[in-house]
């Protein structure tokens, strides 16, 4: 498994990360413990060492089912978590203050907590679950940062950037005080290539590419007739004709590639997000045995050709189905 420096972190991480939320059993509908524990176990066997996690997860039982595997792993798991917006609005809205959302006191306790599902002293990554670059000046999440640090509790810190939005995140890259950054980044969503991946590689930032596989349009298994189960967030995600319309561009985007087998669209969409040099990590997320073991198979392959990478370019599609 390639690695790659997570920023000025130091630390060396599996250009495929795992991330945990779809097996927290909560608006990700089907998971079951015991295959969540089963895929988390086969991914570390095949040298995945970062996993990203949230409170948020299913209250805390993504982490606590993260956290038993890292905690028996023999290898070195480096993992990630988030502290949930206090207010529980996701992403967070401009003229919110940081009081309603990130108080001091609420990131110190939510990491307490996060600390206690994973049953560790201490988290390679701690993040913001969203971000508003109107607290950019606000001291609560610095001092808590800091503190955090200063206390042993967390290594590193960042945030998890809102969907869509890479530039809001610029300000608080230059201010030197946050390790990483989250982004979604795939196909439809390149727009982190504009001006994000420059800044993160100037200030040597990591880079957590999410959301590889565009909540799944982009692994080729959707089509007008994919039914999820009741009460899976895709239900609302893939509404309307959003189905239909996502599978016409898997097939418009094999053809140009001339790939002839649907199947494929996941190596695809997982290797573009490798190629760019400012990723440090992918995070898709993985509750099956078979997802691990294909998405490990395509980090193996590495990065996409000049000719893929500029076919790719000009399927970048400007929306936001979670709105």
């Amino acid at each position: 498994m390639q690695t790659r420096k997570l920023g000025r972190t130091g630390l060396e991480v599996s250009i495929l990360g795992y991330g945990a939320w779809g097996i927290s059993g909560k608006q990700w509908i089907g998971a079951e413990d015991d295959a969540s524990l089963a895929a988390l176990r086969l991914a570390i066997s095949k040298g995945v060492n970062f996993i990203d996690t949230a409170l948020a997860y299913g209250d805390g039982k993504s982490e606590e089912l993260v956290g038993k595997v890292v905690r028996e792993a023999s290898e070195t798991v480096y993992v990630a978590t988030k502290v949930p917006p206090k207010n529980r609005v996701w992403p967070a809205r401009l003229g919110t203050g940081i009081e309603d959302v990130f108080p001091y006191q609420y990131i110190v306790d939510s990491t307490d907590t996060s600390l206690r599902n994973l049953g560790l002293e201490r988290v390679d990554l701690q993040q913001l679950h969203v971000w508003n670059p109107e607290w950019l000046e606000r001291d609560e999440w610095r001092r808590a940062f800091e503190d955090l640090k200063r206390d042993g509790k967390v290594r590193f810190v960042g945030i998890s950037i809102n969907d869509h939005q890479p530039e809001t995140a610029l300000g608080i890259i230059e201010t030197g005080l946050i390790d990483t950054v989250q982004v979604i980044y795939n196909v439809f969503d390149q727009s982190p290539e504009r001006e994000l991946f420059a800044a993160c590689q100037k200030h040597n930032i990591g880079v957590l590419a999410r959301v590889p596989f565009d909540e799944g349009s982009l692994t080729g298994r959707i089509n007008a007739d994919t039914v999820f189960p009741e009460g899976d967030f895709r239900n609302y995600y893939f509404r309307g004709d959003r189905k239909a319309e996502v599978a016409a561009r898997v097939a418009t985007i094999l053809a140009d590639l001339g790939r002839t087998a649907t199947a494929e669209m996941a190596e695809v969409a997982l290797r573009f997000c490798m190629t760019h040099p400012a990723v440090s990590t992918v995070i898709p997320g993985m509750r099956s045995l078979s997802s691990v073991t294909a998405n490990a198979a395509a980090a193996e392959l590495g990065g996409l050709n000049e000719n893929e990478i500029e076919i790719l370019r000009r399927h970048a599609w400007d929306r936001n189905f979670y709105a």
